[in-house]
């Protein structure tokens, strides 16, 4: 069935959290296709701006966007000293690219996303995201992150997993044996930042995620950012360090508001970096215990 129905598009998915929705009031359907990996609309809402949805799950709105893709971003390479080479997997919105490459320290982001009708219909629809695939430092390969991966061994510093919720082509992201890819694709001391998940829907699949993460990442941590049109308007990442003595809510990199200023990030400061890392005292316990 549609999820658009006299104007509002719900969010019902029953598999990833049950007995809830999110509702968004849409002015105009602005396109939709089913490409070879997933259902892609497009739509033009009351009060959250242009929004993607894929496979009936909301991935962006232009309101609420960059509080995901700077924390996503910024934290990771915050937490490394030198973050001069990265990879992005997934983000074919192009927002992640878009924060990764004013890093001031990173001269190379490699990109690889699945679904190039994402990364097109971005270009059109989104461009105030999709900008960043115009940067110098950019280069995109439309290809699976598993395969690219295989053939890229000790290459990078930072990794940035941007996926969907993991359902459909995202599923694999999620799963121990892709963070071992991950570990084998870093340089020494790497650090990767991955989707993952809000603790208020399943608690238990974070630190199922952390376990996986942990047995190739002497170091993990869960940090949270707030999204109001995520599932319980807010949603987490998992991060991991190759050094097991890195404090990962204590970034290297520090900039004063000046520097945030011009490097135009409306979300993401040294302070809330090392918030993002303080979680409730129940989460902090099933977490960590």
């Amino acid at each position: 069935m549609d999820a658009i129905s006299n104007c509002w598009f719900s969010e019902i998915q029953d598999e990833l959290w049950p007995g809830q929705s999110f509702s968004l009031k849409v002015k105009q359907l602005l396109h939709r296709e089913k490409s070879k990996f997933q259902d892609i609309q497009l739509v033009e809402t009351e009060t959250y701006g242009r929004c993607l949805i894929l496979d009936g799950i909301i991935q962006c709105t232009s309101r609420d966007e960059f509080s995901y893709q700077e924390m996503i971003s910024f934290l990771p390479l915050c937490c490394h000293p030198n973050p001069e080479k990265v990879l992005i997997v997934g983000g074919g919105d192009g927002g992640v690219a878009r924060e990764v490459v004013k890093h001031p320290m990173v001269k190379e982001v490699h990109q690889v996303e699945i679904d190039d009708r994402v990364v097109e219909l971005s270009k059109k629809y989104l461009p105030g995201m999709a900008c960043g695939f115009e940067s110098n430092k950019l280069k995109l390969t439309i290809g699976d992150g598993f395969d690219y991966m295989k053939n890229h061994k000790n290459e990078f510093d930072v990794i940035i997993t941007d996926s969907s919720d993991p359902i459909g082509p995202a599923v694999s992201l999620f799963q121990e044996n892709y963070y071992g890819l991950l570990k084998n694709a870093l340089k020494e001391g790497g650090i990767v930042c991955s989707q993952g998940g809000s603790f208020w829907l399943d608690c238990d699949y974070v630190k199922k995620t952390m376990n996986g993460c942990g047995l190739h990442f002497p170091k993990v941590a869960y940090a949270v950012t707030s999204v109001p049109s995520y599932p319980c308007g807010h949603i987490g990442f998992i991060i991991g360090s190759l050094d097991a003595n890195k404090c990962l809510q204590d970034p290297v990199k520090k900039f004063d508001p000046r520097e945030i200023d011009l490097l135009n990030l409306k979300y993401y400061t040294s302070q809330i970096h090392s918030a993002a890392f303080s979680l409730p005292r129940w989460v902090e316990k099933h977490l960590y215990s």
